[in-house]
């Protein structure tokens, strides 16, 4: 899984998701998910580095069955969260 991390004055955002994804665009409708490489591609993780990243954010933008399903079972997010858009699964987390 890519993650990168994004700083600002009032946040830091998780941008995550499955490598295969990373540079592809999907559209479902009116719906559109655009997986950019300067959003998404940073460190290449496994499971459990994704895991210490997301222990330290306010908010997660996670694309791809493998990233979203990780936060589904850590207990960040639910099923009832989560979108699908052209098959692609994506969530987004805010901790506050």
């Amino acid at each position: 899984m890519f993650v990168k991390l994004h700083r600002d004055e009032q946040a830091v955002i998780l941008a995550a998701c499955d490598e295969d994804l990373v540079g592809q665009t999907f559209r479902d409708g009116d719906r559109k998910l655009d997986v950019n490489e300067i959003f998404y591609r940073g460190e290449a993780l496994d499971r459990n580095g994704l895991v210490q990243r997301m222990k330290s954010v306010d908010i997660m933008n996670l694309v791809g069955d493998e990233t979203v399903t990780v936060a589904i079972e850590e207990g960040y997010a639910s099923e009832e969260d989560v979108i699908v858009i052209a098959g692609v699964k994506h969530v987004q987390v805010v901790l506050l």
